[in-house]
């Protein structure tokens, strides 16, 4: 295969490398954990399996007709479905939500810049951090996309609480398949770039290659408490699948690739099961947003059906993602949560459950849920309201069943480059998500008195977090005196920042 003469590093094969010397570099990271008279520890064990760009509707157990799935459905038959779960519409700012525990547009970047995909500044403490300090072993294997493609280590997983990383530090790229750009994704270990631009044929492997870095992790960790986010690439463009699953699924090769990311699942479960730590463990899996639905991007997106919209837009298919919740003897099995919960909230409930600590210098904007995950009688989401923000933009807010959408220009100011998404809306619009989810009837006439409610919770958020047009008095500003006016960033759009 042709390769660039200038490429920096070698190509590697990551099959043959995945995990070579992993277990010596964790070895000497080590911190003494709390254990139990046979030396084992009994706190749980975490592991979130975060796909990129999964659709709502992309698993058989959420309503996919053509995509088998049956390892995540197991998890739905052994654990819970959360059919009101919450992630960012976008990639960078749904991982730095996941990570922080806040709304991205909270969060402190480096030189107090906000950018389309968020980065947070090293003095952010990340879900890792929280966990590492409590005696767990942690790992990120997979997409981080929260930093500056590898070149400020301070920005990188093993500078924000994850012993190991093997993956991606920005996302595939933007065609149907490698060829069709001359971008490249490069894969890391650590800080050693392996391959310094992944080809088509490393793409399709890249699925497989991550498995097993996982099951490598939970295998030499099993002594100890672990946490373990395997954040893969897929199903994100540019799509790969490996020879065993091309050419299975009805869906095509989006489908193709969503059976492999379920084996995936099926080889960790399979994993914690072999060493006995199933019911010490509890599993995660969610997608950072919706599908990303454009033309050049054709048959290779997945479907949020039944919800409106999709990766990058204001409605629900942007945020509201697959989630399914599974750990045996604690989640009851076959059950179904339609309580409003978020990425946001791993970081307390996990942080909860493990007896570590979570900052208390700062807000965190999510919420331990574990009453709604153990299914309590009567448990209602602890969130009183969620803010729908697109990059600096505050859309909509929600709270119980109703979604108040606000007025905006298609393509609208502090959307950056996912504003050609964004349709427009020409008045505010209400909506009763319990009876139609597909926001397709505004009832704001009908109940003046709910929108009245929700503008006040709009009004807080603007306070608080700041719209594209004010910086909120709660977001974090690390580098000097806080600016008076948000840098945009993406789609052409710049404004001088105001000092």
């Amino acid at each position: 295969m042709n390769r660039s003469a200038d490429r920096r590093v070698p190509r590697r094969d990551f099959l043959r490398t995945a995990g070579a010397g992993a277990a010596a570099l964790l070895a000497g990271r080590r911190v003494v954990a709390a254990a139990g008279g046979d030396g084992v520890s009994r706190r749980p064990n975490f592991v979130i399996f975060f796909t990129d760009d999964q659709g709502y509707n992309d698993v058989g157990c959420f309503g996919s007709p053509l995509i088998r799935t049956p390892h995540f459905d197991r998890m739905a038959r052994e654990g819970m479905k959360l059919t009101s779960f919450c992630a960012q519409p976008v990639c960078g700012p749904s991982r730095a939500a996941l990570m922080t525990g806040c709304y991205p547009i909270r969060v402190a970047e480096p030189g107090n810049r906000k950018h389309q995909h968020t980065v947070p500044h090293p003095k952010e403490v990340t879900l890792g951090e929280v966990l590492k300090q409590a005696g767990y072993a942690t790992a990120i294997i997979g997409k981080w996309h929260l930093g500056d493609n590898g070149k400020t280590p301070a920005l990188m997983p093993n500078a924000q609480g994850f012993d190991y990383f093997y993956g991606t530090p920005l996302y595939n790229g933007f065609t149907r398949l490698v060829g069709q750009h001359a971008f490249r994704a490069k894969l890391m270990r650590n800080a050693e770039v392996l391959d310094a631009a992944i080809e088509q044929d490393e793409m399709d492997a890249l699925t497989q290659g991550y498995t097993k870095e996982a099951v490598r992790f939970i295998r030499e960790n099993r002594q100890r408490p672990f946490f373990l986010y395997l954040a893969h690439n897929m199903p994100h463009v540019p799509l790969g699948a490996s020879a065993a699953f091309r050419g299975r699924s009805k869906r095509g090769l989006y489908g193709d690739v969503i059976e492999e990311l379920d084996w995936s699942m099926g080889q960790v479960l399979a994993t914690l099961e072999e060493l006995g730590l199933d019911r010490n463990t509890l599993v995660l899996f969610t997608s950072d947003n919706g599908p990303w639905v454009e033309k050049h991007i054709g048959d290779y997106a997945g479907s949020a059906a039944p919800l409106r919209g999709f990766k990058m837009s204001a409605w629900e298919g942007g945020p509201r993602v697959p989630c399914i919740v599974r750990w045996p003897g604690t989640v009851p099995p076959g059950s179904v949560c339609g309580e409003l919960a978020t990425t946001m909230d791993a970081l307390p409930t996990f942080a909860g459950v493990a007896g570590a600590k979570v900052p208390d210098d700062r807000v965190i904007d999510g919420k331990d849920i574990l009453a709604l995950l153990k299914g309590v009688p009567g448990a209602k989401s602890p969130h009183e309201a969620f803010y729908y923000y697109n990059y600096l933009r505050l859309n909509a807010v929600r709270s119980g069943k109703w979604k108040l959408v606000l007025p905006r220009p298609a393509n609208p100011p502090g959307t950056g480059w996912s504003g050609r998404m964004i349709d427009a809306v020409p008045e505010t619009q209400l909506f009763d998500l319990e009876a139609d989810v597909e926001e397709a009837h505004d009832v704001a006439k009908e109940h003046p008195d709910v929108v009245a409610r929700l503008m006040q919770f709009v009004q807080t958020a603007r306070e608080e977090l700041g719209d594209h047009d004010r910086v909120g008095k709660g977001c974090r500003f690390f580098d000097g005196p806080p600016p008076v006016a948000w840098l945009h960033e993406g789609a052409g759009r710049k404004a001088k920042e105001k000092q």
